[in-house]
């Protein structure tokens, strides 16, 4: 399979989802295994079980997201039980996340995974916030995972973090650094990008930001310009995802009217009347 792996796309992951009867989207570790690479079931058994012990120190319920089946499946003239796993999109998740990230379709799963489950946790604590507080929410997350970003660039050897910054908005941007942005959007010198995204566009940038710094941890990353390579390709990746998803490209979606810091000093009089 993986002599073919560039004729796969994210899209796979889709293609294996099922959905119970109560509307419930899972997978089946024995499929995944396949999609993943994994020829032995007991190696892949491993890889759950670092995933379950990750559940579980993140203070979730394992049987929630790991749900063990049986399977009946031909053996030669007869037919046997086998075990199999029912799993949710967090497990999933969690799954690749302790993978193999030397095979392909790992990273793959890394990035649509990673994405899907972030996005979902959003669909979730956004569905009653305005879209200002959807921003204010993403714009301060952003901030914060920036700052181990540059921890994480400076550790790995970069020194000039605004070229590193640049790399990952041109494979996220097809091509356009910060300061192109910032001339499409019309903004004044001093004004920063981030705060004139909407929510869906600052989202696409966490994504981009979150899964540079753990990919630069996770594979020990040295040296600038493989820093900023990596950079790159994660924000090609999400970008990949979210065309893939037929989502709107990042440089497509519109200005808002209203920086976020308008909407903090309205917000300050609101609390000061």
């Amino acid at each position: 399979m993986e002599n073919n792996i560039e004729n796969y796309n994210e899209s796979i992951f889709e293609s294996i989802k099922h959905i119970n009867e109560y509307g419930d989207e899972f997978w089946y570790a024995r499929e995944l295994q396949t999609v993943l690479g994994y020829k032995q079931w007991r190696r892949f058994y491993d890889v759950i079980e670092r995933a379950k012990i990750a559940c579980e120190n993140s203070d979730y319920e394992v049987s929630d997201h790991f749900a063990d089946v049986g399977k009946i499946v031909e053996a030669g003239i007869s037919k046997k039980s086998i075990l199999d796993i029912m799993l949710t999109r967090y497990a999933c998740y969690l799954i690749v996340q302790n993978g193999d990230s030397k095979k392909k379709m790992i990273a793959l799963g890394q990035t649509y995974f990673a994405i899907q489950t972030r996005k979902q946790e959003l669909e979730e604590n956004f569905r009653v916030m305005t879209e200002d507080a959807r921003r204010l929410h993403l714009r301060n997350d952003v901030k914060g995972f920036n700052k181990k970003l540059a921890t994480a660039a400076q550790d790995a050897g970069v020194q000039n973090f605004g070229k590193f910054q640049n790399y990952g908005y041109k494979g996220l941007y097809n091509g356009e650094t910060a300061a192109d942005i910032k001339e499409r959007k019309g903004l004044k010198k001093g004004e920063n990008i981030l705060d004139h995204m909407g929510s869906t566009e600052l989202a696409a940038n966490y994504f981009r930001i979150t899964q540079t710094e753990e990919k630069l941890r996770r594979e020990n990353v040295q040296g600038e310009n493989n820093a900023n390579m990596t950079h790159y390709h994660v924000g090609q990746k999400v970008r990949q995802t979210i065309k893939e998803l037929g989502g709107t490209m990042p440089e497509e979606l519109p200005t808002p009217e209203k920086s976020i810091k308008q909407i903090e000093r309205e917000q300050k009089k609101l609390e000061n009347r």
